[in-house]
């Protein structure tokens, strides 16, 4: 229902990154390579990003047209340096409108959040998550599907320990709660401005370098490869992802994130623990993951 992407790294314009690459994310809105539901992503847009480093407030801009038509987001871009960025194009659910307000990322106390999906039964996902809205989370209240899921993540959040494992866990536990209320495809991505999260469940999500970046090109969790380099690894279907300046890494989405087996924890743990993966082995190519759907049952990684 919408494609989204994710970036940390050095800084870059915003430019840069959605708009630049091969298969940028504004290719992405009229011409999505792997989008199975709809076809275009012309319901609105919108980009979130850290001004001032890591700790900083995000900023945002958000729009209910499509991201192509908007000759002066594209001037502006080219202004706006961030090394922390998320962003999406939107299709929208059926049932729910254009509002600008429902364009994604989600914000609330430093974190940034987007959700890339439906939900079968929005009503029954409504009934389970909604509540009670987490006071002061505007985009909480917002007529849509993601917005219970949104509700859900920032009530753990303000319970966890603020690190990057619970931003990841967060994520973790509001898809699990979302799929005892309602199928659908919940791949849930959010940042902290340092570090970034994401699910697979449902749709399509790789890992890699922004192309021709700088410094190496950064960190990006997005839905398609932006171009068709060779570091671009699917992330399989039932995963979590936590990215941060340590590396990638990737647990199956149905084991906490911060259960190393005696190791350290963390993104900077032992990765050849059991039950993670290191997005950069062979064992993530292009190819890797199941096809989309609803989630499925869990995989071994």
């Amino acid at each position: 229902m919408c494609r989204h992407l994710a970036y940390l790294g050095p800084p870059v314009t915003l430019h840069r990154l959605l708009l630049e690459p091969a298969h940028s994310l504004l290719r992405q809105s009229y011409a999505p390579r792997e989008q199975r539901h709809g076809t275009v992503n012309a319901d609105g847009f919108g980009a979130g990003w850290y001004p001032g480093g890591p700790g900083a407030e995000p900023l945002r801009y958000r729009r209910a047209m499509p991201i192509w038509a908007d000759a002066s987001f594209a001037d502006a871009a080219r202004a706006i340096t961030t090394g922390c960025a998320v962003a999406a194009v939107r299709d929208a659910t059926p049932g729910f409108g254009p509002d600008e307000s429902c364009a994604q990322p989600f914000r609330a106390e430093g974190r940034l959040f987007s959700h890339n999906g439906a939900a079968e039964d929005d009503a029954a996902l409504t009934a389970a998550l909604a509540a009670p809205l987490p006071a002061g989370a505007l985009d909480a209240r917002t007529p849509v599907d993601s917005a219970p899921l949104f509700a859900h993540a920032v009530r753990l959040w303000r319970e966890g320990a603020g690190t990057a494992e619970a931003l990841a866990e967060a994520l973790a536990e509001t898809v699990r709660r979302a799929e005892e209320a309602s199928p659908g495809r919940y791949n849930l991505l959010a940042s902290d401005g340092r570090t970034l999260a994401a699910t697979v469940c449902g749709d399509s999500l790789y890992t890699g370098r922004l192309p021709g970046g700088p410094g190496g090109g950064g960190t990006v969790i997005a839905s398609e490869p932006l171009d068709d380099g060779p570091e671009w690894r699917r992330i399989p279907e039932r995963s979590l992802v936590i990215a941060d300046p340590d590396g990638v890494r990737v647990v199956p989405l149905d084991r906490p994130a911060e259960a190393d087996q005696g190791g350290q924890t963390g993104p900077a743990g032992d990765r050849a623990a059991a039950g993670t993966t290191d997005t950069g082995d062979s064992a993530g190519t292009r190819d890797a993951g199941d096809e989309e759907g609803t989630c499925s049952a869990p995989i071994a990684i």
